[in-house]
């Protein structure tokens, strides 16, 4: 699943505001030029309410003619994570126990701002099946 989100941007007066169509509730103002690191900071924090509140992760919407922004990659590998899980229904207890070890490893695998080794959180994606992929589009 490609991680990367179609955004809105529209001119103000005193800047840019930016809106993820897929994320209603994701909203910021920014200063022109300023539009991919306030893109990718909203974006952040808004999937970081969606695991923290275990809610499932829309899939990015078509962006036909639209600009994309995608998380860090980290961020994207830990969101590929979260939701394999919650496809499987695999508790942080039964993935920890597979991976030889204990739930904390594993919050801290779906903490968005806990910054894991990229390798443990491919490492659990291939445990599960699946595999890592990297692929950027800017805005």
């Amino acid at each position: 699943m490609t991680i990367a989100y179609p955004i809105d941007s529209t001119r103000r007066r005193h800047g840019v505001q930016l809106t993820f169509p897929d994320f209603p509730e994701a909203s910021t103002q920014c200063a022109v030029g300023e539009e991919f690191h306030a893109a990718t900071a909203c974006l952040v924090d808004v999937l970081e309410g969606y695991v923290r509140g275990r809610r499932a992760i829309p899939r990015p919407s078509h962006a036909l003619r639209r600009p994309v922004v995608p998380p860090p990659v980290l961020v994207a590998a830990k969101v590929a994570l979260y939701n394999e899980m919650r496809r499987r229904k695999l508790s942080n207890v039964a993935l920890a126990k597979q991976l030889g070890s204990v739930e904390g490893t594993v919050r801290r695998l779906l903490d968005l701002r806990h910054r894991s080794h990229v390798d443990q959180v491919e490492a659990a994606l291939e445990l599960l099946g699946k595999r890592l992929v990297v692929s950027s589009r800017r805005l």
